[in-house]
């Protein structure tokens, strides 16, 4: 039932679901058996959406997303790193605000960004970010290079979100440069 909820939130902000997806490979037998990831498109963007990544049994729920330019197409590996980021976050360390990620690769081929920055849904406010019933919270995951998550571990979260903003970078794009 979840799962349902979940996904009729994001849909409030996002719209339909054009696309979800379990991954098959690697160890999905420790996901949750209902997580999956959801794909939305809103004009020029793919949204990719953790749904079920966390328990019901979990102290602070979250679910985590990611978005890219959908004129690039549809990106499988992206499915396969939100399961990734998931099976961390269910047998490593729990996941929250401010936290980074090592995604292990570039996030899509050629990227500069290595790793993730769990934020605030800025984009789409605190009405995509808090969900009531059941209380799950909705976070970005936005790509971040080895330089900035560097930053990040020395300067702090904020710092690194006022330089982000201050360069004005597009979080779109997976070959940009770092903002250090």
């Amino acid at each position: 039932m979840d799962a349902a909820h979940i996904e009729k939130h994001y849909g409030r902000t996002w719209g339909p679901v054009v696309r979800r997806a379990r991954p098959e490979a690697g160890p999905v037998h420790q996901l949750p058996k209902e997580f999956e990831v959801l794909v939305f498109r809103r004009r020029d963007t793919l949204l990719y959406a953790t749904c079920c990544m966390s328990l019901p049994s979990d102290e602070e729920r979250v679910e985590l997303h990611l978005l890219t330019r959908s004129t690039e197409g549809f990106h499988p590996e992206l499915i396969e790193l939100m399961a990734a980021v998931a099976h961390y976050h269910r047998t490593g360390a729990r996941l929250g605000l401010g936290h980074s990620v090592n995604f292990g690769r570039p996030w899509t081929e050629g990227a500069t960004s290595s790793f993730g920055l769990i934020s605030l849904p800025y984009l789409d406010g605190p009405s995509l970010e808090w969900m009531v019933a059941p209380a799950v919270r909705c976070l970005w995951l936005i790509p971040i290079t080895e330089e900035e998550r560097e930053f990040k571990k020395s300067a702090g979260t904020e710092a690194l979100e006022q330089r982000l903003e201050a360069a004005q970078f597009d979080y779109l794009d997976p070959f940009r440069r770092s903002v250090i």
